[in-house]
């Protein structure tokens, strides 16, 4: 079995040929909205050269970014760590799911592979992330996960004319094998 598959999705590297999906993705401005900023259009052949540059990275300092696809090949998102610190074992992750795709699993199941990765594999021991107070889906997503709200920075996001808090929420990795089954023995 591959460990980057689960039952709905697989993660797997940014490819040249994924700069479509990309492109599609940022003419949805609500979304980058959720993404915590507006940016202006990027022409094709920039996000096509931003694509092939993530797909020539490797991974390195503990980062990467993966396109989330389902098992039928059909991209839907993509999930990306960040600020890892192997020293103090923790890490960050931001996820970007299509609009049409949302409310089917993908985001879950892509973060527990993550986790369960960084966990279980790299030996990291707490998990952080944030979002914009106005955010209810991740908000609700990461509390059914058994994310902890551990705090609330007020007025970090400007958008839309008015100022959000930015919502932080953790995991440690007791609390993540407290509640997620054990992959089976094939992994």
């Amino acid at each position: 079995m591959n460990y980057w598959e689960g039952e709905r999705v697989r993660l797997r590297a940014i490819e040249p040929g994924d700069a479509a999906f990309f492109f599609e993705l940022q003419g949805d401005t609500d979304r980058n909205r959720l993404l915590d900023f507006l940016p202006p259009p990027l022409s094709r052949a920039a996000l096509e050269a931003w694509v092939l540059e993530r797909s020539r990275r490797e991974f390195e300092d503990d980062a990467f970014q993966w396109l989330i696809e389902t098992l039928t090949g059909e991209p839907v998102g993509s999930i990306v760590t960040h600020t890892c610190n192997p020293r103090n074992g923790t890490f960050s992750y931001a996820l970007d799911i299509a609009r049409d795709q949302r409310r089917r699993g993908y985001a879950r199941e892509a973060i527990l592979i993550v986790l369960r990765y960084y966990f279980e594999e790299l030996r990291y021991q707490k998990v952080h992330v944030a979002t914009q107070s106005d955010n209810a889906a991740t908000i609700a997503l990461h509390r059914s996960l058994g994310f902890a709200h551990e705090g609330t920075q007020r007025r970090m996001v400007f958008q839309g004319g008015r100022y959000l808090d930015l919502l932080l929420f953790g995991l440690t990795v007791d609390e993540f094998a407290a509640r997620t089954p054990a992959p089976n023995a094939s992994r």
